[in-house]
Parts: C-alpha cells; structure tokens; sequence
C-alpha cells in the first residue's frame, strides 16, 4: 500500500501548495482593495498543525506499526467528499476564498453554495481530512492526535476570530 499512500500524499501536498498560491493571489488583490486581515497572530499555529500533520502521518505510515482495517475504503470515501466539499466551497467564495481572515469592507457575505447552509464548510473538509486521510492508511494515532488539535483550535480560536471579523463585515 506504499505506492498508494505516496500518490495520495503527493497529490494532497501538491494541492495544498497550489492552494496557498491561490490563496497568496486573492490576499494580494484583496489587500490592493482595501481588505482588512484579522486573526494574524494565530495564523502561525495554524501553519504549524498542518505542517506537523503531514510529518506526523509520514512517519506513522512509513516507520511505525501501523494497524491495517478492513474499512479503509470507508475512510478513502470520506476524504473524497471532503474533496468534493472543498472545491464546492473554494468555488464558492472565488476571489474571497484564502487562509486567512480577510474582511474587505463594503463586500457582502457570501451566502451561496454549501455558504446558504453551513457558516464554515471549509472547517468541515479539513475536520473530515485530518480524520479520513490517516485511517485510510491506518494512521490512527496521528488521527487522534491532529483531530483533536484541528477541533481545539478551530473551535476556540478560529471560528471565533472569523466570527468577529465577518460581524465587523455586517456593520
């Protein structure tokens, strides 16, 4: 399963990658536009997890015992809809859409797509990655962990950044 677990990993970080590109595009185009940023200092952690996260599963797949289960292909679903939902929700916002919280004042909250029902879809399909990508794989120790952490933070610390910063859009 080496050869699997190496397509699907170069493929996500190649992802990643291509969307911090697209990410960097919009930042700068919004910033041209007067965007406001909010939440920087904890951007860091953010980095951080994720980076950790794909060591984490690198070395838990590659070098430890890891425990095979016969719902792998569970695990592979999951991931691919929260592929589906990514791209869903990426579309959705276009030229909104980055990593970090950028308000751009006189701009009206995006309400369409998976927007019309969830407020953070994209928290969603990374919760969904960070728990399917490893169990595909039987990483199950870097799921719990990054699961964890992921949700710790999103939760204490994101969400409510977001919140305050898309409040501040509404005013």
């Amino acid at each position: 399963m080496t050869w699997f677990f190496t397509i699907i990993f170069i493929f996500v970080i190649v992802q990643r990658l291509a969307e911090m590109l697209y990410a960097k595009s919009n930042e700068k185009r919004m910033k041209q536009q007067g965007a406001i940023e909010s939440g920087a200092a904890h951007y860091k952690w953010i980095v951080l997890l994720h980076v950790l996260f794909f060591i984490a599963l690198l070395v838990e797949v590659l070098y430890l015992d890891i425990m095979e289960t016969g719902i792998w292909w569970l695990f592979l679903v999951i991931f691919i809809v929260a592929q589906i939902l990514r791209i869903w929700a990426l579309a959705s916002l276009g030229q909104f859409w980055n990593t970090k919280i950028l308000v751009l004042p006189g701009a009206e909250k995006v309400r369409k797509g998976p927007y019309r029902w969830i407020p953070h879809p994209n928290y969603i399909v990374v919760a969904l990655e960070i728990l399917s990508l490893p169990l595909i794989f039987g990483a199950w120790r870097t799921a719990l962990v990054f699961t964890i952490a992921n949700a710790l933070l999103l939760l204490l610390v994101r969400i409510p950044a977001e919140e305050k910063a898309l409040q501040q859009l509404e005013n």
